[in-house]
């Protein structure tokens, strides 16, 4: 039972969805040096201005933490594409986007059930 306690006052400190986690990835790349530093370069190089533009990529990135439900993603992408000129409404038209295309999903995966008449 001590344990519990221990993993419970954890998690009071340190909530799953607390941004203060994020610290912690430089744990990661204290552990695995290589493939965090590929990670971290490739991410910089997908998000990097080119044929599309930053804003746009931001507003991408937003539309799929939105699919992903990823919090920490919704956070951090939502203020650097406001930080890139992003309007509330372009950010409202992501998320609209976004659901448009999981509720897709759903139907069109749902014609696999449908067995026919």
């Amino acid at each position: 039972m001590a344990y519990l306690q221990a993993d419970t006052k954890q998690e009071q400190a340190t909530s799953l969805y607390d941004l203060a986690n994020l610290s912690k990835m430089k744990d990661l790349a204290t552990h695995a040096p290589e493939a965090m530093n590929a990670f971290v370069a490739f991410d910089k190089a997908a998000l990097a201005e080119g044929a599309i533009p930053r804003k746009h990529k931001e507003l991408i990135a937003l539309g799929v933490a939105f699919t992903t439900q990823c919090p920490y993603c919704i956070e951090l992408h939502g203020n650097k594409a406001r930080e890139f000129g992003a309007s509330d409404r372009e950010i409202a038209e992501a998320v609209l986007v976004a659901a448009a295309l999981r509720a897709g999903g759903a139907i069109t995966h749902g014609t696999h059930a449908v067995k026919g008449v």
